[in-house]
Protein backbone atom coordinates (compact mmCIF):
# COMPACT_ATOMS: atom_id res chain seq x y z
CA UNK A 1 0.00 0.00 0.00
CA UNK A 2 1.13 3.64 -0.64
CA UNK A 3 2.72 5.04 1.97
CA UNK A 4 0.48 8.10 4.32
CA UNK A 5 3.14 9.03 6.82
CA UNK A 6 6.93 8.97 7.20
CA UNK A 7 8.41 6.68 9.63
CA UNK A 8 10.55 7.33 12.45
CA UNK A 9 13.34 5.53 13.04
CA UNK A 10 16.31 5.40 15.88
CA UNK A 11 19.96 5.15 15.15
CA UNK A 12 20.01 4.02 18.69
CA UNK A 13 18.91 0.83 18.08
CA UNK A 14 21.56 0.26 15.55
CA UNK A 15 24.16 0.83 17.67
CA UNK A 16 23.01 -2.02 19.68
CA UNK A 17 23.35 -5.77 18.95
CA UNK A 18 20.11 -6.70 20.55
CA UNK A 19 18.18 -4.28 18.69
CA UNK A 20 20.01 -4.01 15.38
CA UNK A 21 18.08 -6.58 13.67
CA UNK A 22 14.77 -4.27 14.30
CA UNK A 23 16.29 -1.58 13.10
CA UNK A 24 17.44 -3.08 9.52
CA UNK A 25 14.17 -4.96 9.33
CA UNK A 26 12.30 -0.90 10.49
CA UNK A 27 14.72 0.56 7.46
CA UNK A 28 14.59 -2.27 4.72
CA UNK A 29 10.99 -1.13 5.17
CA UNK A 30 11.27 2.45 4.64
CA UNK A 31 13.96 2.18 1.99
CA UNK A 32 11.71 -0.39 -0.37
CA UNK A 33 8.17 1.38 0.06
CA UNK A 34 9.09 5.10 1.13
CA UNK A 35 12.15 6.38 0.68
CA UNK A 36 12.13 9.04 3.41
CA UNK A 37 12.40 8.51 7.11
CA UNK A 38 12.96 10.85 10.16
CA UNK A 39 15.80 9.74 11.98
CA UNK A 40 16.17 10.33 15.78
CA UNK A 41 19.35 9.94 17.51
CA UNK A 42 21.56 10.22 14.78
CA UNK A 43 24.30 11.24 17.20
CA UNK A 44 24.61 14.80 16.95
CA UNK A 45 23.76 16.84 20.01
CA UNK A 46 21.06 19.09 20.24
CA UNK A 47 23.08 22.31 21.49
CA UNK A 48 24.80 21.97 17.74
CA UNK A 49 21.85 21.30 16.18
CA UNK A 50 20.71 24.19 17.66
CA UNK A 51 24.11 26.66 16.74
CA UNK A 52 23.82 25.18 13.37
CA UNK A 53 20.18 26.71 12.75
CA UNK A 54 21.22 29.78 14.75
CA UNK A 55 24.01 30.46 12.72
CA UNK A 56 22.45 29.28 9.22
CA UNK A 57 19.93 31.74 10.10
CA UNK A 58 21.79 34.81 11.12
CA UNK A 59 23.62 35.02 7.29
CA UNK A 60 20.43 35.74 5.56
CA UNK A 61 20.42 39.21 8.03
CA UNK A 62 23.57 40.36 6.55
CA UNK A 63 23.47 43.26 4.22
CA UNK A 64 22.85 42.51 0.21
CA UNK A 65 26.18 43.51 -1.03
CA UNK A 66 27.79 41.36 1.80
CA UNK A 67 25.77 38.17 0.71
CA UNK A 68 26.54 39.20 -3.08
CA UNK A 69 30.67 39.45 -2.26
CA UNK A 70 30.39 35.34 -2.27
CA UNK A 71 27.91 34.68 -4.87
CA UNK A 72 27.56 31.69 -6.59
CA UNK A 73 28.28 32.76 -10.03
CA UNK A 74 31.48 34.23 -9.51
CA UNK A 75 33.04 31.09 -9.34
CA UNK A 76 32.50 27.49 -11.34
CA UNK A 77 32.15 25.43 -8.47
CA UNK A 78 28.81 26.12 -7.70
CA UNK A 79 29.34 26.81 -4.51
CA UNK A 80 28.52 30.27 -2.91
CA UNK A 81 25.03 32.39 -2.59
CA UNK A 82 22.16 31.93 -4.17
CA UNK A 83 19.71 35.37 -5.18
CA UNK A 84 15.69 35.15 -4.27
CA UNK A 85 14.06 32.80 -7.41
CA UNK A 86 17.27 32.53 -8.96
CA UNK A 87 17.54 28.25 -9.17
CA UNK A 88 15.20 26.33 -11.69
CA UNK A 89 13.67 23.05 -10.51
CA UNK A 90 11.00 20.99 -12.93
CA UNK A 91 11.22 24.28 -15.25
CA UNK A 92 9.74 26.84 -12.74
CA UNK A 93 12.07 29.38 -10.38
CA UNK A 94 12.33 28.05 -6.58
CA UNK A 95 10.87 31.01 -4.41
CA UNK A 96 13.90 30.93 -2.20
CA UNK A 97 17.65 32.11 -1.53
CA UNK A 98 20.45 29.94 0.15
CA UNK A 99 24.12 29.65 0.54
CA UNK A 100 25.95 26.24 -0.76
CA UNK A 101 28.98 25.06 1.08
CA UNK A 102 30.96 21.80 0.98
CA UNK A 103 33.24 19.74 2.42
CA UNK A 104 36.53 21.41 1.31
CA UNK A 105 38.90 20.96 -1.91
CA UNK A 106 41.46 22.68 -3.75
CA UNK A 107 41.25 24.02 -6.94
CA UNK A 108 40.57 21.71 -10.00
CA UNK A 109 43.83 21.22 -12.17
CA UNK A 110 43.85 22.12 -15.70
CA UNK A 111 44.66 18.19 -16.76
CA UNK A 112 41.38 16.97 -14.20
CA UNK A 113 38.06 16.36 -16.58
CA UNK A 114 36.06 19.71 -16.49
CA UNK A 115 33.42 18.22 -13.66
CA UNK A 116 35.97 18.38 -11.11
CA UNK A 117 35.43 21.88 -11.29
CA UNK A 118 33.12 21.12 -8.65
CA UNK A 119 35.35 20.10 -6.04
CA UNK A 120 36.83 23.55 -4.55
CA UNK A 121 37.21 25.79 -1.56
CA UNK A 122 33.99 27.73 -0.40
CA UNK A 123 33.31 31.33 -0.53
CA UNK A 124 32.67 31.95 3.60
CA UNK A 125 30.93 35.14 4.73
CA UNK A 126 33.03 37.91 6.62
CA UNK A 127 34.51 36.32 9.90
CA UNK A 128 33.95 39.86 11.51
CA UNK A 129 29.92 39.77 10.65
CA UNK A 130 29.59 36.04 11.53
CA UNK A 131 32.24 35.07 13.56
CA UNK A 132 31.36 31.91 14.42
CA UNK A 133 29.69 30.95 11.46
CA UNK A 134 32.98 28.92 9.39
CA UNK A 135 33.86 26.72 12.47
CA UNK A 136 30.45 25.83 13.25
CA UNK A 137 29.05 24.93 9.91
CA UNK A 138 32.80 23.11 9.88
CA UNK A 139 31.93 21.40 12.12
CA UNK A 140 28.60 19.74 11.48
CA UNK A 141 29.81 18.77 8.12
CA UNK A 142 32.63 16.87 9.97
CA UNK A 143 30.06 15.24 12.14
CA UNK A 144 27.35 14.88 9.16
CA UNK A 145 29.87 12.75 6.75
CA UNK A 146 30.81 10.35 9.92
CA UNK A 147 26.69 9.84 10.07
CA UNK A 148 25.94 9.26 6.13
CA UNK A 149 29.30 6.78 6.40
CA UNK A 150 27.34 5.05 9.20
CA UNK A 151 23.73 5.29 7.64
CA UNK A 152 25.05 3.97 4.40
CA UNK A 153 26.97 1.07 5.55
CA UNK A 154 23.45 0.08 7.36
CA UNK A 155 21.30 0.28 3.86
CA UNK A 156 23.79 -1.67 2.76
CA UNK A 157 23.36 -4.47 5.38
CA UNK A 158 19.52 -3.79 5.22
CA UNK A 159 19.34 -5.14 1.82
CA UNK A 160 21.59 -8.03 2.62
CA UNK A 161 24.51 -6.83 0.87
CA UNK A 162 28.08 -5.98 3.06
CA UNK A 163 28.35 -2.90 5.17
CA UNK A 164 31.19 -2.08 2.62
CA UNK A 165 29.24 -2.65 -0.55
CA UNK A 166 29.16 1.17 -1.36
CA UNK A 167 32.77 1.99 -0.20
CA UNK A 168 33.93 1.93 -3.57
CA UNK A 169 31.90 4.55 -4.84
CA UNK A 170 33.23 6.93 -2.10
CA UNK A 171 36.68 8.95 -2.42
CA UNK A 172 38.76 9.22 0.62
CA UNK A 173 38.58 12.66 0.56
CA UNK A 174 34.95 13.01 0.01
CA UNK A 175 33.04 15.77 -1.19
CA UNK A 176 30.15 16.22 0.68
CA UNK A 177 27.15 19.33 0.17
CA UNK A 178 25.01 21.55 2.59
CA UNK A 179 22.71 24.15 1.88
CA UNK A 180 21.27 26.81 3.97
CA UNK A 181 17.65 27.92 2.83
CA UNK A 182 15.45 30.50 3.31
CA UNK A 183 11.80 30.24 2.22
CA UNK A 184 10.26 33.92 2.21
CA UNK A 185 6.61 33.80 2.85
CA UNK A 186 5.86 36.89 0.67
CA UNK A 187 6.90 37.87 -3.12
CA UNK A 188 5.70 37.52 -6.58
CA UNK A 189 7.50 33.68 -6.21
CA UNK A 190 6.00 32.62 -3.65
CA UNK A 191 4.32 29.33 -3.72
CA UNK A 192 7.11 27.29 -5.02
CA UNK A 193 9.32 26.99 -2.66
CA UNK A 194 11.23 23.85 -4.50
CA UNK A 195 9.56 22.53 -7.09
CA UNK A 196 8.53 18.54 -7.30
CA UNK A 197 12.18 16.46 -7.77
CA UNK A 198 14.49 13.82 -6.60
CA UNK A 199 17.50 14.49 -4.70
CA UNK A 200 20.57 13.25 -6.78
CA UNK A 201 23.33 11.57 -4.76
CA UNK A 202 22.79 8.84 -2.11
CA UNK A 203 21.33 10.29 1.35
CA UNK A 204 20.17 13.22 2.25
CA UNK A 205 19.78 14.59 5.50
CA UNK A 206 17.44 17.50 6.31
CA UNK A 207 17.26 19.65 9.63
CA UNK A 208 14.32 21.63 9.18
CA UNK A 209 15.67 25.00 10.95
CA UNK A 210 11.98 26.82 12.06
CA UNK A 211 8.55 25.23 12.73
CA UNK A 212 6.92 25.95 9.64
CA UNK A 213 5.14 23.08 7.90
CA UNK A 214 5.87 22.71 3.80
CA UNK A 215 8.34 19.99 3.33
CA UNK A 216 5.96 16.90 1.68
CA UNK A 217 7.06 13.61 0.31
CA UNK A 218 5.28 12.36 -2.53
CA UNK A 219 3.82 8.81 -2.53
CA UNK A 220 2.69 5.91 -5.12
CA UNK A 221 -0.53 7.24 -5.59
CA UNK A 222 0.68 10.51 -6.32
CA UNK A 223 -0.61 12.15 -3.08
CA UNK A 224 1.45 14.52 -1.44
CA UNK A 225 2.41 13.66 2.35
CA UNK A 226 3.50 16.01 5.06
CA UNK A 227 6.91 15.99 6.85
CA UNK A 228 6.76 18.31 9.67
CA UNK A 229 9.70 19.29 11.78
CA UNK A 230 10.20 17.04 15.02
CA UNK A 231 13.07 18.98 17.01
CA UNK A 232 15.87 16.34 17.08
CA UNK A 233 15.56 14.37 14.19
CA UNK A 234 16.96 14.71 10.44
CA UNK A 235 14.58 14.24 7.29
CA UNK A 236 16.49 11.64 5.36
CA UNK A 237 16.03 11.22 1.87
CA UNK A 238 17.05 8.88 -0.57
CA UNK A 239 18.69 9.72 -3.71
CA UNK A 240 18.82 9.01 -6.97
CA UNK A 241 22.22 7.35 -6.86
CA UNK A 242 21.30 4.82 -4.24
CA UNK A 243 18.43 4.31 -6.69
CA UNK A 244 20.32 3.79 -9.72
CA UNK A 245 22.76 1.62 -7.61
CA UNK A 246 20.40 -0.51 -6.34
CA UNK A 247 18.79 -0.98 -9.77
CA UNK A 248 15.80 0.63 -8.75
CA UNK A 249 15.07 -1.28 -4.98
CA UNK A 250 15.83 1.54 -2.98
CA UNK A 251 12.85 4.14 -3.91
CA UNK A 252 13.99 7.93 -4.25
CA UNK A 253 11.06 9.40 -3.68
CA UNK A 254 9.66 12.85 -5.64
CA UNK A 255 9.15 15.84 -2.72
CA UNK A 256 8.53 19.30 -2.57
CA UNK A 257 8.72 22.26 -0.63
CA UNK A 258 5.49 24.80 -0.65
CA UNK A 259 6.30 28.43 0.58
CA UNK A 260 5.09 29.43 3.98
CA UNK A 261 1.45 31.23 4.08
CA UNK A 262 1.53 35.04 4.24
CA UNK A 263 1.91 36.52 7.88
CA UNK A 264 3.32 33.20 8.79
CA UNK A 265 7.79 34.19 8.88
CA UNK A 266 10.41 32.44 6.57
CA UNK A 267 11.00 28.54 6.66
CA UNK A 268 14.46 27.82 7.39
CA UNK A 269 16.11 24.53 6.46
CA UNK A 270 19.73 23.30 6.55
CA UNK A 271 20.10 19.75 4.10
CA UNK A 272 23.20 18.00 4.07
CA UNK A 273 23.58 15.92 0.96
CA UNK A 274 26.13 12.82 1.23
CA UNK A 275 28.34 13.01 -1.71
CA UNK A 276 29.60 10.26 -4.22
CA UNK A 277 32.95 10.23 -6.11
CA UNK A 278 32.68 12.55 -9.44
CA UNK A 279 34.68 9.97 -11.19
CA UNK A 280 32.61 6.90 -10.44
CA UNK A 281 30.39 5.06 -12.64
CA UNK A 282 26.80 4.00 -11.85
CA UNK A 283 26.36 0.28 -12.70
CA UNK A 284 23.12 -1.84 -10.45
CA UNK A 285 24.87 -3.59 -7.80
CA UNK A 286 23.88 -7.29 -6.74
CA UNK A 287 21.02 -7.07 -4.34
CA UNK A 288 19.24 -10.40 -3.57
CA UNK A 289 16.54 -11.49 -6.06
CA UNK A 290 13.82 -11.48 -2.58
CA UNK A 291 14.73 -7.63 -1.78
CA UNK A 292 13.99 -7.36 -5.64
CA UNK A 293 11.06 -9.12 -5.51
CA UNK A 294 9.70 -7.37 -2.15
CA UNK A 295 10.27 -3.99 -4.28
CA UNK A 296 8.35 -5.58 -6.86
CA UNK A 297 5.13 -6.00 -5.19
CA UNK A 298 5.52 -2.48 -3.99
CA UNK A 299 5.17 -1.22 -7.16
CA UNK A 300 3.04 -3.95 -8.33
CA UNK A 301 0.44 -2.99 -5.61
CA UNK A 302 0.32 0.80 -6.17
CA UNK A 303 -0.36 0.11 -10.05
CA UNK A 304 3.03 0.78 -11.33
CA UNK A 305 2.96 4.24 -11.09
CA UNK A 306 5.71 6.09 -12.91
CA UNK A 307 6.28 9.63 -11.83
CA UNK A 308 7.49 12.73 -14.50
CA UNK A 309 10.45 14.14 -12.56
CA UNK A 310 13.35 13.91 -14.55
CA UNK A 311 16.21 11.41 -13.72
CA UNK A 312 19.78 12.44 -13.44
CA UNK A 313 21.49 9.41 -13.89
CA UNK A 314 20.17 7.74 -16.99
CA UNK A 315 21.52 4.70 -17.89
CA UNK A 316 24.51 4.78 -21.22
CA UNK A 317 24.21 8.73 -21.53
CA UNK A 318 26.89 9.67 -18.91
CA UNK A 319 30.45 7.84 -18.27
CA UNK A 320 30.71 9.12 -14.86
CA UNK A 321 28.27 10.99 -12.14
CA UNK A 322 30.33 13.49 -12.45
CA UNK A 323 29.16 14.90 -15.77
CA UNK A 324 25.53 13.92 -14.87
CA UNK A 325 26.44 16.31 -11.77
CA UNK A 326 27.70 18.83 -13.60
CA UNK A 327 24.25 19.30 -16.26
CA UNK A 328 21.98 19.45 -13.72
CA UNK A 329 23.86 22.31 -11.74
CA UNK A 330 24.27 23.87 -15.02
CA UNK A 331 20.58 23.41 -15.65
CA UNK A 332 19.33 24.85 -12.09
CA UNK A 333 21.76 27.59 -12.29
CA UNK A 334 21.68 28.78 -15.53
CA UNK A 335 23.37 31.93 -14.68
CA UNK A 336 26.69 30.20 -13.53
CA UNK A 337 25.75 28.53 -16.66
CA UNK A 338 26.04 31.71 -18.95
CA UNK A 339 29.25 32.50 -17.56
CA UNK A 340 31.65 29.75 -16.95
CA UNK A 341 29.95 26.70 -18.96
CA UNK A 342 28.10 28.83 -22.21
CA UNK A 343 28.64 25.64 -24.18
CA UNK A 344 27.04 22.97 -21.94
CA UNK A 345 24.42 25.52 -21.20
CA UNK A 346 23.22 25.88 -24.90
CA UNK A 347 23.19 21.96 -25.15
CA UNK A 348 20.81 21.89 -22.39
CA UNK A 349 18.54 24.87 -24.20
CA UNK A 350 18.80 22.77 -27.37
CA UNK A 351 17.63 19.67 -25.67
CA UNK A 352 14.76 21.16 -23.77
CA UNK A 353 13.22 22.88 -26.94
CA UNK A 354 13.76 19.90 -28.56
CA UNK A 355 11.67 18.06 -25.48
CA UNK A 356 8.95 20.88 -26.10
CA UNK A 357 8.60 20.70 -30.44
CA UNK A 358 8.38 16.96 -29.35
CA UNK A 359 5.43 17.43 -26.93
CA UNK A 360 3.78 20.05 -29.06
CA UNK A 361 3.56 17.25 -31.74
CA UNK A 362 2.55 14.34 -29.77
CA UNK A 363 -0.75 16.54 -28.57
CA UNK A 364 -1.10 17.84 -31.92
CA UNK A 365 -1.51 14.14 -32.73
CA UNK A 366 -4.05 13.34 -29.77
CA UNK A 367 -6.20 16.38 -31.10
CA UNK A 368 -5.98 15.23 -34.60
CA UNK A 369 -6.75 11.78 -33.85
CA UNK A 370 -9.62 13.16 -30.84
CA UNK A 371 -11.60 14.74 -34.13
CA UNK A 372 -11.28 11.89 -36.54
CA UNK A 373 -12.79 9.96 -33.48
Amino acid sequence: MPFTEIPILDLDLARLNDTKAEFLASLREALLNVGFLYLKNAGIEQELYDEVCKEGISFFDLPDEEKLRIEMKNQPSFLGYSRLGNEITAKRADWREQLDLSTPHPIRQPSDPLYHNLLAPNQWPSSTRLPHFRPVFETYMRRMSTVSTFFTSLIAEALGLPSTAFDRFFDPDQQHKLKIVKYPDSGTGVGQGVGPHKDSMLTSYLLQASPHRGLQAQNTRGEWIDCPPIRGTLVVAIGQGLEALTGGVCASTTHRVLSPAAGEGARFSIPFFQGVSYDARFESMHVPDSVRDLRRRVLESSGGRVDDVEFTFVKGRWGHLGEATLMNRVKSHPDVGERWYPELLKKIREEQTEQTEQAEERNEAVVRKAVMV
